[in-house]
């Protein structure tokens, strides 16, 4: 029985696709949106949005794992764990959007994506009051 066997192979080796992932959610980390054919779209959403589940916990174990599942890219997890965790805090999940775009890619049409995070920025400053005019 297959269960719990499915898993998009892109055609590549498992090795291969394991890294290809990773390249993939790092620069979605890094450059917070990604455009990419729709299949790897997919493919990477499941990864990113697992990510972002460890790093919401904040623990130095959460962050070697995720260390290690995006191949010891330091600067990525630094991004996630400071940047992308405290946005997403009170999210249950559902941190990434496929956006698919209308135009293939050219040489083989492949269908093109944009895979970038919910939430987007950083938070907002808090609102500062007003100035106040100095009673005359």
């Amino acid at each position: 029985m297959r269960h719990l066997k499915r898993t998009a192979k892109l055609g590549r080796t498992g090795e291969h696709r394991n890294r290809m992932l990773a390249n993939l959610v790092c620069s979605l980390i890094k450059h917070r949106r990604v455009t990419t054919t729709l299949a790897k779209a997919k493919a990477a959403r499941s990864v990113a949005e697992k990510m972002v589940t460890l790093a919401k916990s904040g623990s130095l174990h959460h962050r070697r794992l995720a260390s290690a599942r995006l191949h010891q890219d330091e600067e990525a997890v630094r991004i996630l764990f400071r940047d992308i965790a405290p946005l997403n805090k009170e999210r249950p999940g559902g941190y990434t959007r496929i956006v698919k775009l209308m135009h293939r890619r050219q040489g083989d049409a492949a269908p093109e994506a944009i895979l970038e995070w919910v939430e987007e920025g950083t938070p907002a400053p808090a609102a500062t009051a007003p100035e106040t005019k100095p009673a005359s």
